[in-house]
């Protein structure tokens, strides 16, 4: 499923937030950190739902540049030098969407593994 395509999406001053704007939707602002923990690659999602790996102290990373992928998505560039996901537009929706949730449960897991969020 390809999704809707978003209106607009600005990466914030600071680079540390997406703001992306889906149409009829509310803006989410997906922060760095998020989307870099919630990556779509294989290096954190691996090729199945129980290869999921939790990635720790990324707290400070920033977007460095978001480069568009056909009419269907776009890849971010962290400036940890990750660059290998490809957001398509439903990923970003569901992230945004539902992204307490997923937020609250990585949280869980660091938790859970004695991770955290700090570098």
């Amino acid at each position: 499923m390809v999704g809707p395509s978003p209106e607009s999406i600005r990466l914030r001053q600071n680079k540390k937030t997406l703001a992306i704007k889906f149409p009829g939707q509310p803006e989410f602002d997906l922060t760095a950190e998020f989307l870099r923990v919630e990556s779509p690659s294989a290096e954190v999602q691996g090729h199945g739902a129980s290869e999921k790996k939790i990635i720790s102290g990324r707290k400070h990373v920033a977007i460095m540049e978001i480069e568009p992928v056909g009419n269907y998505a776009i890849r971010l560039i962290f400036d940890d030098l990750h660059d290998t996901g490809i957001y398509s537009w439903s990923y970003l929706y569901q992230l945004g969407r539902d992204h307490g949730q997923i937020w609250n449960c990585y949280l869980e897991e660091l938790e859970k593994r004695g991770l955290s969020r700090d570098p």
